[in-house]
């Protein structure tokens, strides 16, 4: 991890209200900003239609523009306030976060511009410039380009990429494509909200937070690989809405259900006792409120795991609905690239969105 300019102060984390992904507006909030929004005649609002292959209307992890049969243009946006404190950590974190809308879709990251906002006076710009290193750093190793961007004063740092990546438009992976029988696999464990939470609040085990920082900064780009070579056609990226969030918007979109075998899902080292401790950030509650609904949880499911499938994640891992004769082979090839992937359910007809939680088998 990058040092610390010495006489940093106040620590970063201590800057915002909110940490990583769990400063997004909550789900619930983004579903009644829609509501309102109505028709829009500026702006494409509805179905994607023609050579826009993926709108503002799906809901899906980017927008995808078909420039030709083989080409299309994957846009993303992603930014947020500190999750560490270490600044260079903190530009690597968020740029492995805005590229991986990219790979969610089968894509690959061809450039980028930067996002960041930061105080004019009371902070130093060297830290900034820390920032923007360790988001470069992480670009380069996605064999993406960053090309300048875009700054603002503001009293709460915000730092992200605006991403162009590339994919085909024939084995694109998007939410609404998860069918009865697709096995479910996450990439990468879950924990970093209650471990961010626990750093803003407190002085976590250094080796809990160096774990999470590892996982954040590790890109879904072999992941997503593996996926397409598998013909996985649904996927998502596990971010501030959290595990289930991710998965109620898949299946939605969809129109399917799913069961999840809650003691399959893989933890951070150290986020259970975490949770179980009370490091719950505001994007957790508002995730758990927004899910009640569509969460059927098995009574036996220990609370500090309730907390962490609902936790909100900064640069997770990929959320793969895979074909059943493909699932075994793809869990493989993501184990033998090092990550700890695991089979956590599969989907099942029923009310579209709805998700059962099991604590044993199903």
């Amino acid at each position: 991890m990058a040092s610390v300019i010495a006489d940093q102060t106040p620590r970063l984390t201590s800057l915002s209200p909110g940490a990583g992904c769990a400063c997004k507006l909550p789900l619930a909030k983004l579903e009644a900003l829609f509501a309102a929004m109505g028709p829009a005649p500026f702006m494409n609002t509805g179905p994607a239609a023609g050579d826009l292959l993926i709108g503002a209307a799906e809901g899906d992890d980017a927008a995808v523009l078909r420039l030709d049969e083989d080409r299309a243009l994957v846009l993303t946006t992603d930014f947020f306030t500190p999750i560490v404190d270490d600044p260079a950590d903190w530009g690597r974190i968020a740029a492995a976060n805005a590229l991986s809308d990219v790979y969610a879709m089968g894509g690959r990251p061809l450039f980028a511009v930067n996002l960041a906002a930061w105080p004019g006076d009371g902070l130093d710009i060297a830290i900034l410039a820390q920032v923007l290193r360790g988001g470069a750093q992480v670009a380069a190793e996605a064999g993406c380009f960053v090309a300048g961007g875009h700054t603002i004063d503001d009293p709460v740092p915000k730092y992200g990429l605006a991403v162009v990546g590339l994919a085909d438009p024939a084995a694109l992976m998007t939410i609404d494509r998860a069918a009865p029988g697709d096995q479910l696999i996450l990439t990468k464990a879950i924990g970093t909200g209650v471990i961010a939470t626990a750093l803003k609040r407190g002085t976590p085990d250094p080796e809990v937070v160096a774990a999470a920082v590892a996982s954040m900064i590790l890109l879904n780009a072999g992941a997503s690989r593996a996926a397409l070579a598998a013909g996985v056609k649904a996927a998502t990226d596990v971010t501030g809405f959290g595990l289930l969030g991710h998965l109620h918007r898949m299946l939605a979109a969809s129109g399917v259900a799913a069961r999840i075998r809650a003691a399959a899902v893989p933890l951070l080292p150290g986020a259970a006792d975490l949770a179980a401790a009370g490091y719950v950030s505001g994007g957790t509650r508002a995730n758990t409120d927004r899910m009640r609904a569509v969460t059927t949880l098995d009574a036996a499911v220990p609370a500090e795991l309730a907390v962490l499938l609902h936790d909100a994640q900064t640069s997770g891992g990929l959320l793969l609905a895979a074909p059943p004769g493909a699932a075994s082979a793809l869990l493989s090839a993501l184990r033998d690239q090092g990550l700890p992937a695991a089979l956590i359910g599969q989907v099942v007809d029923g009310e579209p969105g709805h998700v059962h939680v099991y604590h044993g088998p199903f």
